[in-house]
Order: C-alpha cells, then structure tokens, then sequence
C-alpha cells in the first residue's frame, strides 16, 4: 500500500469517460483530476482513453503516478476498426468487459449518460458500476418516464451514483428512488499551484482578463471578446487573455464556430489567444492575470454543476465574474461583489469589471471569497472523499474469517428486509464471508425447498423479523450451524415467539434495552441469548447542508397507525405558530388510507377526519402543514427541517429521530416507554407545551446550531452505520 493510502487492500479502479482528452474542457479535466485523486487514495487505476493521441497535455501528468496506468485503444490496436475514431459507447463497453476479463477490477468509474446505459445494457459489470452523472434531466420538464426508467436502471446497476453538488444528488433521488442510499457528492478537484502565485496587492496596467476553456455560444465566450472595446468606453483598459482550442460548432448558430475563430485568431483589439495549454501552463498564464471570467448565459443558471474553471481561478487567488445564481451563492456567499446578471448582457460584465478596476475592497473581498471556496475541493480533499467511499465499499476481512479453508456461509431469510438493506450490503462487501438470501415472498409464504437448502448450506442463518421464517428455520437448523434471529416490536403481540424452538436459536437481536426486556418478559428465553444490537442510521447519507428556513420547520416521519399520534404534533405546532407564525410542519408519510389493516377500523378513520379537519379549519394550522409524498429521499427531504418529532403512544426504537439528528435537526421526544434508554433526555419532554416550549428556546440560530450539532455527534457515536455493521460482523463471525 502506497504513503498515504488507508485502505484496507488495494482496490483496482478502471476509469473510463466518454470524453476526449486531447481538448480541455470540464469534462476532460474531470478524468485527469479522477486518476488523480484516485492515485491519491490508493488505488491501482487504469485510465483508458476514448480518443487516439493527438496531444499529451492532460494524460502527460498521469505517465508518473503511482499505481495509474493510461490504456490506448488507438495506439495499441485493441479495438478492431476504430481506425483513429473515438471509441463509440458500444466499442468502449466491449472493450472495458475485455479488460476487466484480463484484470479483474473492483470498480468501473464511468462518465456519460449514454456511456453507462451501454455499460448496464451489456450487464458485464454489474454491481461494481460507479456512475459520474452530469449529463441528466435537470428540471421536472425534462425528466420524462423514459429518461427516469433509464436513471433506474443505472442506479440498479451501479454501486455508487457519483453526484457533482448537493442539488444534484437531492434531484436524482427525488425522481429515482433506486438512487438514495446509493448517491455519493464527488464535486471537482482542483490542484494546488505548483509554482508561486503572484501578489494581486496591485493589478496590471492594462487590467488583465482571461478565459479558460471551451469556446461554445452559452459560455458567452464571442460576446467576451467585445469586453475590451466596452471597457474602453468606461475609461477602463483591459486585456482579454484566452486559453484552449474547442471551439464547438453549434447546429442552433451555425456561424459560431467561424466568428469564434476569427476573433480569437484575427486580431481583434485586446485580445490575446493562447491555443491549446498543458493544464498547468494554461494555469500559469491565469495566475498573471487579474481577473478570471465565468460569465455565462442565463440558460444555464439553473444548472446544478460546479465550474471546475472558477474553482481553479480561486485556487490561484484570482477573483472570478460570475453569474449571481443560487449555486453560486452558495459556494461565494450572497455578498460576492463581482456577480452579474446574465440576461443583461456584456454590459452588466463590463460594469462588473470595471467595478474590480476601481474597489481595490471589492476586488479584494472577491480574492478571498474564491481562494477559500477553492480550498474545500482540493485534490487532497478529493483523495479523502475517495479513501471514505472505498473504505465503506471494501472493508476489511474479519479476523475471524481469515485463515478458514473456505468462505463463511451466511444466509439471511425474511419476507421484509428494507430495515436490514445495509447491513446486508456490509456482509455481501466483506471478504472471507459468502452471502446468499432466501427472500420469502409473503410473511407466511415461502418455497421450502429453497429454504431448506439454504438451511443445509448455511454456517450461520440470520432471520429477520420473529414470525413464520423464524420459526420454520428454527425447526429446521443444521447441526454445527448458528442461527440469529432479530425482533422488531409488532412480533411480541402474535403467536410467533412462542412457537420458535430456542434451544436451537444462538442469539436473538432486539434494538433497544427497553425491548430486550419486554422480550425476556414475555417469553421466558435465556437472558444470554437475547442481546440489543441498535438500529443503523446512515449518518454520512444523512449529514447534508440545510436550506435556508429549515429552523423553522418541524418534521414528522411516518404517521400511521394512529398511536404515532399526529395529534400532538399539531399541538406542538399551534403552541409554536401562536408565538411565531414562520413555524411549519412537514409531513413524510404514507397516507393511513392506503394500509388496509389500519384503514379497515373505524376508530382509525375517525382519528385521521378529525386530524385533516382541524388542520383545514384551525386559524393557526392553515396553510401551515405539508403532507409530503412518501418515499426514500429522506436525506433530501430533511434538508428543509430543523427540527423532528416523535410523539408516539410508543415505539420500539423510533429511526425518524435518529435521522434528524444525523441531518442536523433537534430531535423532540414525548416519554414513550424505553425513549430515555435510546435518546439523551434533554431531547424528551413531558408533553406538548413542553416540548414546544423547549424549541421555542432554541430560536437564536447559533443555539439552534450548537443543539444540532450535539444531536447529530450522538447519532454518530451510538448509531452510526459502520458502528452498527461493526456489531453485526462480530455477532455473524463470532
């Protein structure tokens, strides 16, 4: 293992991206800056070019890194017919299966929409697919069921979605639900200077712009070049500087491509065109400047991409012109003093400019704005992200395992296992352990022939749920096997456990102390073979920025049956809202109406019209609750909330919580029995006036804050998914 690397083993990465690295844009730099990183992080990687060499200004660099290998198809004839081409998608998937035959690897980093659907089409790789999206419907207009059913095959396929910001990740799992859970944020990297960067104290006479990159119509980069005759008028003299040599040929302006040409080359006044630069010269020439450009047009102010462009300029210290758009807000603050308005044209740049020219505060406040927004996507950074990712994704070999003739047989059997989906994915992932699972179809249903082999063929079964599987297998359990069964709440009240034959069971698993007891109570089993194992909470998934607002939203997770008790919620509310009326309440839940066994009882339904009336009649309920659709974006959607309830009759750990607290927000709990045994008792309360009470004290924001941040480092130490898996692994292994 390399200095530096922490993983546990060396992973093998194949990279490959459905972009030319012979032209430097976004796109290409994102695969050097992925070698890179990845070089960084450990791994051995192999970066297989699209296109033969026509220039080695970007895979150059990658010749001497530890571990990277660059594969050209071109040069090396691996590709019949390719003849000089770029590889097409279906050459590209064919040829990534033929050297995965030739050298297994462990993941496949993909860039291209179009790329990956060959790539999950062909189904070679399966499961170790690490998809870099970009290329995706970005509005609700645009996200068609076709390109949403295509998202959800690639999600399917893929171990990991790599998202380049927070919105994009947010806006892929709110159309796809195969994506949460799967979703990563892999922003841009950027290098640290190799050489020193010049003061800025005092900019040059003339004033020294430059643009870096594509030349294409959005980018405004024509309109650029009428920047120095503009400034001129304003008494400010300026230099245009211009790095890079794609100039698209765009069919919707079709004389683009010909006027680009002839003001970058045709001597237009104050322009100075540099060609196509290695990217470190082309970095070099942008730091003797003074200022960079990322002026675009309004079309794309909407885009939830970071430019890579003005993440390099900030590294260099170099204050970027910059559309004001949300994104950008929020990577420079709001009070950036360098943001145009796209749609007023070069007008509004020149003034922007020019602004620069003459606040030697504005321009200075821009330097430092950029420079620190530069420093959090760091190669180095990028390294870290990625040694997370790999290190969640390739754990190590228990010590238990290692050393056996053969892997570890484990089965896990249930008719239910979205609450066991992770921990799962953590014994399929580690080595020495082989997994297989037999998925009853219904909770009494199940084919047992398939159960019986498993039965036969499994070291140890782990059970989920104590219902009908449980007992099956306990009656049916190989000798010299183990066999673990977990318990939830809802099995204490039926005929199961008594069913179950415990003497052929090892261990059985209860989430919280309050329901280990009540299980020990109610069936007489031996204390030594019921243990607690808490519920996982995500918190990496769940641990993202908060929008603007959310103090003052509270959240509620799941509503139905009626002893979740939405009642006192409202209460809590109304107490809030009657002091304050920026008090919300989100609601994320299944409708009760469509569980048939709860909406089948009359008290039920009587409990929910009253609900719904109150909240459309009350003057301080009214317009003050949002029903949410249900689903798995649970991660997005508690972005939008500061605080989360859990006002339960009772529970047998309650996960909503827990994830609110791994997402920033305070939780608030009503003493339902074994709470205190779950949760720190500053987060309980004796009732609703209480409770509202106690957030009502939190409305300074830095309180808030401070709240938040003890809740979400207690999720983190009691109940975070490593530590939980952790537990798992030792009570599989043990």
């Amino acid at each position: 293992m390399r200095e530096g690397a922490v993983m546990s083993r060396v992973v093998r990465a194949l990279v490959y991206g459905d972009v030319d690295l012979n032209l430097i844009d976004g796109s290409a730099v994102w695969a050097q800056s992925t070698v890179q990183a990845l070089s960084l992080a450990g791994c051995e990687t192999r970066l297989v070019l699209k296109a033969p060499v026509r220039t080695g200004r970007l895979t150059d660099p990658l010749a001497g890194l530890p571990g990277v290998t660059v594969v050209r198809p071109a040069e090396e004839r691996l590709v019949d017919g390719q003849r000089g081409r770029p590889l097409s998608p279906v050459q590209a998937s064919r040829l990534l299966a033929r050297l995965d035959r030739e050298e297994a690897c462990d993941l496949l980093v993909l860039r291209g929409r179009r790329l990956v659907g060959q790539v999950v089409a062909d189904g070679h790789f399966g499961g170790r697919i690490w998809a870099y999206l970009t290329d995706i419907p970005q509005s609700a207009a645009t996200m068609t069921e076709q390109a949403r059913a295509e998202l959800a095959s690639i999600a399917v396929a893929s171990r990991r979605l790599l998202c380049q910001t927070e919105e994009l990740r947010c806006l892929l799992e709110t159309w796809v639900p195969e994506a949460c859970g799967r979703s990563v944020l892999c922003p841009p990297a950027v290098p640290e200077p190799s050489f020193e960067v010049p003061c800025r104290d005092q900019p040059h006479d003339p004033l020294r712009l430059v643009y870096t990159g594509k030349f294409a119509p959005l980018w405004n980069t024509l309109p650029m070049t009428q920047l120095p005759s503009l400034l001129a008028r304003r008494g400010v003299h300026v230099e245009l500087h211009t790095v890079g040599d794609k100039i698209h040929d765009d069919p919707a302006q079709p004389g683009f491509r010909d006027a680009m040409f002839r003001s970058l080359h045709g001597g237009t006044p104050g322009v100075r065109h540099h060609g196509g630069q290695p990217r470190e010269e082309a970095m070099r020439i942008a730091a003797a400047c003074d200022l960079g450009l990322g002026w675009r047009d309004p079309l794309l102010d909407s885009s939830l991409e970071l430019s890579t462009k003005v993440l390099e300029f900030g590294s260099l210290g170099l204050p970027v012109v910059l559309n004001r758009t949300p994104a950008h807000e929020a990577l420079l603050g709001v009070g950036y003093p360098l943001y145009v308005d796209g749609r007023a044209g070069p007008e509004d740049a020149a003034a922007a400019i020019a602004r620069a020219a003459r606040d030697p505060g504005a321009r200075r406040l821009a330097v430092d704005r950029c420079r620190d927004a530069a420093g959090r996507y760091t190669l180095e950074a990028a390294a870290a992200r990625w040694r997370t990712h790999l290190d969640q994704a390739f754990p190590p070999a228990p010590a238990a395992v290692t050393g056996r003739t053969r892997p570890l047989r484990v089965g896990v059997a249930g008719h239910d296992l979205k609450f066991f989906t992770r921990i799962l994915d953590h014994l399929r992932a580690l080595p020495g352990l082989d997994v297989r699972v037999d998925a009853w179809p219904a909770l009494a249903g199940h084919d047992p022939a398939a159960s019986r082999e498993l039965a036969d063929w499994a070291d140890v079964v782990i059970v989920e749920w104590c219902g009908p599987a449980a007992v099956w297998y306990s009656r049916h359990k190989r000798r010299g096997s183990r066999l673990v069964i977990r318990l939830h709440r809802f099995e204490l009240d039926a005929v199961w456990p008594r069913q179950v034959d415990i003497g052929a069971v090892d261990q059985v698993v209860c989430v919280s102390p309050y329901y280990a007891r009540r299980t020990l109570e109610h069936t007489g089993w031996p204390a030594a073979k019921v243990t607690v194992v808490p519920n996982w909470v995500d918190a990496d998934q769940l641990d993202r920025p908060k929008t603007p607002g959310a103090q003052f939203r509270l959240g509620m997770i799941g509503i139905a049956p009626s002893r979740k008790r939405l009642d006192l919620g409202l209460d809590v509310l109304q107490t809030l809202r009657a002091r304050d009326r920026r008090w919300h309440l989100s609601v994320k839940s299944q409708p009760p109406w469509q569980y048939w066994w709860i909406w089948n009882k009359a008290e039920e339904r009587a409990h929910y019209d009253a609900i719904l009336r109150r909240v459309q009649t009350s003057p301080l309920l009214r317009g003050a609750v949002v029903f949410d659709e249900f689903g798995a974006d649970v991660a997005g959607w508690l972005r939008r909330v500061g605080h989360v309830l859990s006002t339960s009759d009772d529970e047998s750990f309650h996960l909503a919580p827990a994830e609110g607290m791994a997402s920033g927000a305070v939780p608030a709990l009503l003493p339902w029995p074994g709470a205190d045994e779950i949760y720190d008792r500053r987060w309980i309360h004796d009732g609703p006036a209480a409770m509202a009470e106690a957030i009502a004290a939190l409305g300074d924001p830095a309180t808030w804050r401070a709240a938040a941040g003890l809740a979400r480092a207690q999720v983190r130490e009691s109940y975070a998914l490593d530590r939980v898996t952790a537990a798992w692994t030792d009570l599989v292994t043990g």
